[in-house]
């Protein structure tokens, strides 16, 4: 295995479902492969935030696995990003374009549209990433 540390988490390694009548008891187990740098950076992360290692890797794959695909102060960040984009870029053109004696054409108004429409979302989410990043590393999870 070299340098890998194994930590029970894989998809394909699913046991066999104990009998229980209580409703929400744990069956199943999930496996994957870490490095020991990765594993220490977990072990940290959890023992920071309080918690065993399997009930921090529980509680953030469950989160990311319920999260819908943006939230509204997302999709708020990428409009609002897609305008500052679109404002800047239509400036910068209209006043390029007068430089030259010209004037911007309708057709470069669309692309510039349509590009802050296509780059909006990674753009809020790289925004929101940037500015938890810190707080992550120090607490173990976003506010």
């Amino acid at each position: 295995m070299g340098n890998e540390a194994v930590f029970s988490m894989s998809i394909p390694r699913i046991q066999a479902t104990p009998k229980s009548d209580k409703p929400g008891f744990r069956t199943k187990t999930v496996a994957t492969r870490l490095t020991p740098d990765e594993l220490a950076e977990i072990e940290a992360t959890a023992e920071g935030a309080g918690q065993a290692v399997s009930e921090w890797l529980r509680e953030t794959a469950l989160c990311a696995a319920r999260q819908r695909p943006a939230d509204s102060a997302e999709l708020v960040l990428a409009e609002v990003w897609a305008v500052r984009y679109a404002l800047l870029n239509l400036f910068h053109a209209a006043a390029q374009a007068a430089s030259e004696g010209g004037q911007l054409l309708p057709d470069s108004i669309l692309k510039i549209r349509d590009q802050a429409d296509a780059r909006k979302l990674q753009r809020a989410r790289k925004l929101l990433e940037d500015f938890f990043a810190p707080e992550v590393k120090e607490t173990g999870h976003m506010p």
